[in-house]
């Protein structure tokens, strides 16, 4: 881990590669006082070394990791042996179930399919993952390293950034297997292969050995021609006929290469108490550029008393989006109205969305025209957010939050800080201000972790606004803050390669430089300081928007090298939760026969 905490520049100065903070950025700056001189006093600095190189890029493991594979290179036999002891439980497990009294016979029905295509994108994953996925997991002879590989889609600790813990596979390919492993940066940026960016599209190479643009629908052809039929069947069982317009459009989509029109009528659907998250959809997989989409799937029932309470905060979207603390110019896009705010029990998870640490809140679709267009859809998992809750958050509050302060880590926090987080998505803007493109394809590989951590802190700055205008009143403003403060503990275990992580990591050594909470060094516990810790949180708003707005990829990658890494003092604390058997995630008892309809 980095240990060279004082050779950080101060958060509020890396803006930019072009030279010293923006004017837009110095007068927020120089309108605050005493917290302005912390923020502002190294500009000279930024500007001196703005001509310099970004920071290495590379993904710093966790101090854990480091150790156990000497710089990420593969594990021997007696290493394997204790890394798995050590690691075995670091997932606590958690059925996921729900009620389904409620529905009728042909909707169980239409779960079973939705279910089965469901295993076909867990099949696909692994694929994008890896490779083949029967021949590894057979040459695993250890039972128990069979199941954490079978957690961790691969021979790589998802939550520990990637370490190789079965014997003969070293680093993890940025590119996974998404391109050839020996495909160089280099070599992708010269080739002129339409459709090369592609969400929906591999790199590969001919017997020539020159690189080729292969869409999904051609290289899975036979499971995305399966998975189609299910979704077709489960369209004619479905009783709402915008749910079963959604299903026979993303099964055409399965075939065409072309999610356009499904993902518009997902948007649409209001009504429907069954869902389901089915296709490529996230690029985390995609540590080289951040271009292509993974496969995964949530089949969802829809909580319509928790809906209910959550609906009315969308509409506040275009306000919010106006109050943003940056220049007019970043804020010059409109937030879609037509968007919904939803809680759901969760009663199947699979591929991306099921390996390593889970997902408890899903904002989508991805697609910029669409989420400009009629906005996104925010959908919060009630029951796997809760089990995160009990099982993960209320330990590591009571191990690293003061006694006095522990009461306001609360799961109605919690849960508003995550749901914000996905409604803070649809904030800011999608496309850069100086003709690059779109942030994601300016931001490259870089996108994800700034995005995540983009809406980490714009959900909580909403929060505030809301709170003051009191039009949230569950609980008091201090709850969302300490348990924002527990939560960065509990992500940043996620390690460097998580995007989610990276971010968390960038937002603790922001909130910590600028006094946003302190560490008592009797009881080795942090206590938030009220005050600092609004200020931080305007502040890196600023920083991040400016930052996606720009486009600035050089400037983003030096915060990342800068600000996204462990320092000695905080690994140490990480270790204390360790110690104390605190799980770092969950994995799912799930399927056809834990929800009764095998």
């Amino acid at each position: 881990m980095s240990t060279a905490a004082t050779n950080r520049l101060e958060p509020a100065m890396i803006l930019s590669h072009k030279g010293p903070c923006p004017q837009k950025i110095q007068g927020y700056c120089m309108s605050n006082g005493l917290f302005a001189a912390r923020v502002f006093g190294l500009v000279a600095m930024l500007a001196l070394s703005a001509c310099g190189q970004p920071g290495d890029q590379q993904d710093q493991p966790l101090q854990g990791a480091a150790d156990a594979t000497g710089s990420n290179a593969r594990l021997d036999r007696d290493n394997r042996k204790n890394w798995l002891e050590k690691r075995k439980g670091i997932y606590a497990p958690f059925t996921l179930t729900a009620d389904l009294s409620s529905l009728s016979d042909r909707q169980k029905q239409m779960l079973v399919k939705l279910i089965r295509a469901s295993e076909i994108m867990d099949e696909l994953y692994w694929d994008q993952a890896l490779g083949a996925k029967q021949a590894f997991l057979s040459a695993i002879d250890d039972p128990e390293a069979r199941k954490f590989a079978e957690l961790n889609y691969g021979p790589w600790d998802r939550l520990a950034n990637e370490a190789p813990f079965i014997e003969g596979y070293p680093a993890k390919s940025l590119g996974a297997n998404l391109y050839p492993a020996d495909m160089t940066v280099e070599e992708f940026e010269a080739a002129e292969l339409p459709g090369k960016d592609d969400l929906y599209t591999l790199l590969r190479r001919n017997p020539q050995g020159e690189l080729y643009v292969l869409p999904y629908n051609v290289a899975y052809a036979d499971q995305l021609t399966a998975a189609a039929k299910l979704l077709r069947e489960a369209a004619a069982l479905a009783d709402d006929s915008q749910f079963s317009a959604y299903l026979e459009a993303r099964a055409e989509a399965f075939l065409s290469n072309d999610y356009y029109a499904s993902d518009m009528l997902w948007m649409d659907m209001k009504n429907n108490p069954i869902d389901v998250v089915i296709g490529p959809i996230e690029t985390y997989e995609d540590r080289l550029f951040g271009y292509k989409a993974a496969f995964e799937s949530y089949v969802l029932l829809k909580d319509l008393s928790w809906s209910r309470r959550l609906s009315r905060y969308v509409g506040f979207l275009p306000q919010l989006q106006r109050g943003l603390p940056v220049a007019d110019e970043y804020k010059v896009e409109t937030p879609g109205t037509d968007s919904d705010l939803n809680a759901y029990e969760v009663l199947y998870y699979a591929g991306r969305s099921n390996a390593g640490a889970k997902t408890i809140a899903i904002n989508l679709p991805n697609d910029e025209r669409v989420q400009l267009a009629k906005g996104t859809r925010r959908l919060q998992l009630k029951n796997a957010m809760q089990a995160k809750f009990d099982k993960i958050m209320l330990p590591i509050a009571a191990e690293l939050i003061v006694a006095e302060q522990r009461s306001h880590v609360t799961f109605a926090a919690f849960f508003a800080n995550t749901m914000f987080h996905e409604v803070a998505h649809g904030l800011g803007i999608k496309n850069t201000i100086n003709g690059q493109g779109t942030v994601r394809i300016a931001l490259r590989e870089l996108a994800s972790p700034m995005e995540e951590g983009k809406a980490d802190v714009l959900g909580v700055y909403m929060i505030t606004s809301l709170y003051e205008q009191g039009e949230l009143s569950d609980g008091e403003l201090m709850d969302y803050y300490v348990t924002f403060l527990a939560g960065i503990f509990r992500s940043v275990r996620f390690g460097a390669s998580s995007a989610h992580g990276k971010a968390n990591m960038v937002r603790f050594n922001f909130f910590h430089d600028l006094g946003a909470f302190g560490r008592d060094p009797d009881s080795g516990r942090y206590r938030v300081d009220f005050a600092r810790m609004q200020e931080s949180i305007t502040a890196l708003s600023t920083l991040l928007l400016t930052l996606q707005g720009d486009g600035d990829y050089e400037g983003v990658s030096r915060l990342l090298a800068d600000q996204g890494n462990i320092g000695d003092q905080l690994q140490a604390d990480l270790d204390r939760l360790e110690a104390a058997g605190i799980p770092v995630d969950i994995e799912f008892a799930q399927g056809l026969a834990v929800l009764g309809l095998d």
